[in-house]
């Protein structure tokens, strides 16, 4: 439970105690004022019914505190039946104090004092974004940590929802994962909330569901927190064309709404601080310094942890990697991104049949490993449906010919750390690549 909610539970239990002073002083006056009794006795058992039935939610049925409230609920009705007994009711008073105390007790030894965290993720394939983060919340002793993946929808060239997604049964083994309807983010009030999707209701392709855009989180959290899904290619606070290509990433909902953002560098920092004074007025300059943290992605920490000797690697991809004496060809990541196609479009199929065709001819010394953009084939269907038929067969031609291997799994950092160098279109995979060391190849559209 988080501190938020303990607090609130026992500020309740601090409302009962006070009502029961008021009670010895309304019965123990010359002239009762049975009404009066009556009402807030009425209303000290719908505050305990209350509290039992949060309890009930997140812990089950059964806890002595839960038991404890319902024998307060108890006793005060039994203090309706004897109001015209002074004995009885001075016996009711001290039993309700006894109650109120035990339940305090409990509650206490039921509820230590810790942080509740949990991470929201939405595409498997993005967990990287928040590992390193949700490991050292699971080491700290202090806290109770949830990963609730979130699910989103697929939009149509209209706007509206279409495919339902939810890869909670996407994420590492090592993850434990509780279902998005098993954890009500409103009743629980997370002590810190860990997002990377800052889009909201802005993003055209596909959308998180609405209950989790980050201004309804806010209304539910002491702390939100926004880290990237991506990281981009380093950019100055003094290169003015480079600010002006990052503002809609500095300004995005979740940028607005988080208490605190984590980005991947101090001079990103300084180009969120930048974009966004120039957006909200130079009076917010000190809260941005305050909330934006330049402290480094987890995406580089990820993608330099991970080693080729501890992969586990299909055997269908060992097959189009080992040459027929057993050693490894060279293996080239092939990343084809959403922009680059939004782009070019037709053009862009082009050079794709193109690149597939040289792979091909050299696939007796090279291996092509080729991984798509996540959300590419969303993005088409909504933005670029015409272009929708000509990809899938593109898809389904490389899958078929069974040459080159086709990475549609959430394990990106396998595929950087499997391959030899990199070939593609610019996108974050380009910066990962260079963490780890790989050469870069851009592919050039024009170029057939």
């Amino acid at each position: 439970m988080s501190r938020a909610l303990r607090k609130q539970m026992f500020s309740v239990l601090n409302l009962l105690e006070k009502a029961n002073r008021t009670l010895k002083v309304n019965l123990t006056a010359k002239h009762v004022n049975e009404e009066g009794t009556q009402q807030l006795l009425s209303e000290c058992q719908e505050m305990a019914i209350a509290m039992g039935s949060e309890l009930e939610t997140i812990y089950g049925e059964g806890t002595e505190t839960v038991h404890e409230l319902e024998d307060y609920c108890e006793t005060l009705y039994h203090m309706t039946l004897v109001l015209h007994d002074p004995e009885k009711r001075r016996v009711m008073l001290h039993t309700l104090a006894g109650q109120i105390r035990q339940a305090r007790k409990l509650l206490g030894e039921q509820i230590p004092d810790r942080q509740e965290v949990v991470f929201l993720p939405y595409k498997a394939s993005m967990w990287d974004s928040l590992e390193s983060v949700w490991r050292a919340a699971e080491e700290d002793e202090d806290c109770d940590v949830y990963v609730v993946p979130i699910p989103y929808y697929d939009r149509d060239p209209d706007g509206t929802f279409s495919q339902y997604h939810y890869e909670g049964d996407e994420m590492p083994d090592d993850v434990p994962v509780t279902h998005y309807e098993n954890y009500d983010i409103q009743k629980r009030l997370p002590d810190k909330v860990f997002i990377h999707n800052p889009y909201d209701q802005y993003n055209y392709v596909t959308s998180v569901d609405p209950r989790f855009y980050s201004i309804e989180l806010k209304k539910c959290t002491e702390t939100l927190v926004y880290i990237p899904y991506f990281v981009l290619g380093e950019v100055g606070p003094e290169d003015e064309k480079g600010v002006e290509g990052m503002a809609h990433f500095c300004t995005a909902p979740g940028v607005l709404n988080a208490d605190k953002v984590i980005v991947q560098s101090e001079n990103m920092r300084q180009v969120y601080i930048k974009v966004l004074t120039k957006a909200c007025g130079e009076q917010t300059r000190k809260h941005w310094e305050k909330t934006i943290l330049g402290t480094g992605s987890p995406k580089f920490e990820k993608v330099q942890s991970t080693k080729k000797e501890g992969l586990r690697i299909p055997e269908e991809w060992l097959e189009m990697i080992r040459k027929p004496d057993g050693k490894w060809k060279k293996i080239i990541l092939y990343n084809t991104s959403v922009s680059a196609l939004l782009e070019h479009q037709e053009k862009m199929l082009e050079k794709m049949k193109f690149v597939f065709q040289v792979f091909q001819e050299n696939r007796e010394e090279i291996a092509l490993l080729w991984r798509p953009h996540p959300l590419i084939g969303a993005t088409i269907r909504s933005m670029r449906p015409q272009l929708w038929t000509e990809y899938q067969r593109l898809v389904r031609k490389y899958q078929a010919e069974g040459w080159g291997i086709y990475d549609a799994s959430p394990e990106l950092n396998r595929a950087i750390a499997l391959c030899d160098a990199y070939y593609g279109d610019w996108s974050s995979l380009v910066q990962l690549c260079q963490k780890a060391g790989k050469p870069i190849m851009i592919q050039d559209v024009e170029i057939l």
